[in-house]
């Protein structure tokens, strides 16, 4: 098979949550298990950390691996869900995982992952783990898919678990109140294995003083408590300028107001990992937030892809995210403010909706997948909270006529889920 074949043959027989939503979600580590085995354990032969949290989880991962690849480590990184192209899940020093391995791997073992019924992340996380062993890694960053507990990367034994936040998220599968969300989210946390919990306050705070007395010898470290950052400012750049104890002017490119607590996060792993770990040197740490987009390859976090007008594109997709997105675009300067946007069907819609900036022309629309939720019936939904626009049935019909209508003084934002960001840049790169 070629590899576009190869591609089409695994999401035709592996359920892909991303893709048609619980039906492909597989509670349990049984799978996982039996994969890691057949596979000869790859994920026992070279260090890990292990992140987990309702949101920043994906760029606190992608700044951890451009520090520790500055550092001179040989650095994996499995993340999830990808933008364009599988490959970006499984990356090496930022290099996605070669289309030969992928076909390669899969024509050497389908055949057992289908005998297991396997779901699409199970596939795709028994080969990063491989092809990290394979390729012999120093550390692999691993990324949970959803949950924690019972999510099929938590077989693996880190240096470092992370917690990022807890939030609304996929309350259908984790439940529905933030104690619960924890209470999956906090399956991570193994004994004698320090943990980080990047933002914790109210109940959630509450849950994980709890969890601390009740899991052996395992060090809690809250960083919001940390006081890492001393000073923080958004440059006109749209990168942030933040300064410390440790590493004053510090430029993180990436942009976004949740990148400050995910810097936060961040700085505090370095900590941690610094103390007979690994070897950080300074340097490694100012390279590697300057450098993380060139290192990584990381997309979506509050993207300008363009100026005149200018053009944002953000991954935020869930209630938290989302006021993130509200908040920065109050800061942005514009004549008019242009929203394409859409969802998924199984998202807490309504609470999202709400939060909206009325002043905004929208784009309804949806992503070509059959989890997407219908424009129609997401303009329907937006009327009822006064937003006005129109529905289009096609990201790049969306996109199309937003920036036929939008002036040089405009701004046009996309976003409301991770599939209408992934087709809006295919569309506006083959523009271009």
């Amino acid at each position: 098979m070629t590899y576009t074949q190869t591609i089409k043959y695994i999401y035709n027989v592996f359920p892909m949550f991303q893709q048609i939503g619980n039906d492909a979600y597989k509670k349990g580590l049984k799978n996982s298990i039996l994969i890691n085995k057949y596979l000869n354990y790859p994920c026992t032969k070279y260090k890990t950390i292990h992140i987990a949290g309702t949101n920043g989880k994906g760029s606190t991962a992608h700044l951890l691996a451009s520090i520790l690849q500055e550092s001179g480590y040989k650095v994996g990184l499995y993340t999830s869900p990808h933008i364009l192209d599988l490959r970006e899940r499984i990356k090496i020093n930022g290099i996605p995982i070669n289309k030969n391995f992928v076909i390669d791997f899969i024509a050497r073992y389908n055949f057992f992952f289908e005998s297991i019924n396997s779901s699409f992340f199970e596939l795709t996380t028994g080969m990063a783990f491989y092809y990290f062993a394979k390729k012999a890694v120093n550390i692999a960053i691993i990324e949970v898919g959803l949950g924690g507990k019972l999510d099929c990367t938590n077989i693996i034994t880190p240096v470092l678990s992370i917690i990022t936040n807890i939030s609304y998220d996929h309350t259908n599968i984790l439940g529905n109140t933030l104690t619960k969300i924890s209470k999956e989210k906090a399956g991570i946390i193994k004994p004698n294995i320090p943990v980080i919990i990047g933002e914790a306050k109210g109940i959630v705070k509450k849950f994980f003083l709890e969890k601390k007395h009740t899991i052996n010898n395992t060090k809690f470290v809250f960083a919001q408590e940390e006081n890492i950052i001393l000073f923080s400012k958004l440059l006109p750049s749209g990168y942030w300028k933040l300064d410390t104890k440790k590493y004053p002017n510090l430029i993180n490119k990436l942009g976004g107001y949740a990148q400050i607590k995910n810097a936060t996060t961040t700085l505090c792993a370095i900590n941690i990992l610094k103390q007979n770990i690994l070897n950080i040197p300074s340097a490694a740490v100012y390279k590697g937030f300057f450098h993380v987009v060139k290192n990584t390859g990381i997309e979506g976090r509050w993207q300008i892809l363009q100026y005149n007008p200018k053009i944002i594109l953000d991954t935020g997709h869930n209630i938290a995210g989302i006021k993130y997105v509200v908040q920065q675009l109050k800061t942005e300067k514009y004549n008019k403010l242009h929203i394409i946007f859409g969802m998924v069907r199984d998202k807490n819609i309504m609470p999202i909706i709400k939060i909206l900036p009325k002043d905004a022309i929208f784009y309804f629309t949806q992503a070509n997948i059959p989890r997407a939720l219908n424009a129609k019936i997401l303009m329907n939904y937006a009327n009822t909270f006064n937003l006005k626009g129109t529905c289009y049935f096609t990201v790049a019909e969306a996109f199309t006529y937003a920036k036929y209508y939008a002036l040089k003084e405009d701004v046009i934002f996309i976003g409301g889920s991770t599939f209408v960001v992934a087709e809006a840049l295919l569309t506006f790169r083959n523009s271009t």
